[in-house]
């Protein structure tokens, strides 16, 4: 059985929201498990800090990836699953346990940068199409994205 969606939004709206979506949730994924993973691995005279600094901005990414897939369900698609199909839909790579911790940092740093374009780029779209419920998520984890990205540039001793 197939429900009709009638949410005030076009089917096609609802489809290119959810494209962008699914773009922003690829890249938020591999941020995601880019930062657990440099949870565990940051060694050196700071561990401590920036294990726990990390560990913050993971937990609170993990918690959003529900909201966005939440989202691509709610407009009617699919969210994406899997390594393969997340690696397909991003160009955020793995991080590397060998780095040391400001190199671990400032890739962070840059790839919170890349989501973040990534979610404007979704902003864009979704406020085009007149999707005010994403334009307000996509509010909220750009700011969370920007705060995480000063906190890696201030740890690092930039601006």
């Amino acid at each position: 059985m197939t429900a009709t969606i009638d949410t005030g939004l076009s089917a096609d709206d609802r489809g290119d929201v959810a494209e962008q979506l699914t773009r922003v949730l690829a890249d938020a994924y591999a941020v995601y498990l880019k930062t657990h993973g440099y949870h565990w691995n940051v060694r050196g005279p700071e561990f401590f800090a920036l294990h726990n600094l990390l560990e913050q901005q993971y937990r609170d990414q993990w918690e959003a990836l529900d909201d966005i897939a939440e989202r691509i369900r709610a407009l009617g698609e699919l969210a994406p699953q899997g390594y393969g199909t997340f690696a397909n839909l991003t160009g955020i790579r793995d991080g590397d346990p060998e780095k040391d911790a400001p190199d671990m940092l400032r890739e962070l740093m840059r790839d919170h940068e890349t989501l973040i374009a990534t979610m404007r780029a979704a902003l864009e779209v979704a406020d085009d199409d007149g999707d005010d419920v994403t334009v307000d998520l996509l509010t909220q984890r750009l700011g969370a994205h920007e705060k995480f990205a000063w906190m890696l540039r201030s740890t690092l001793g930039g601006r």
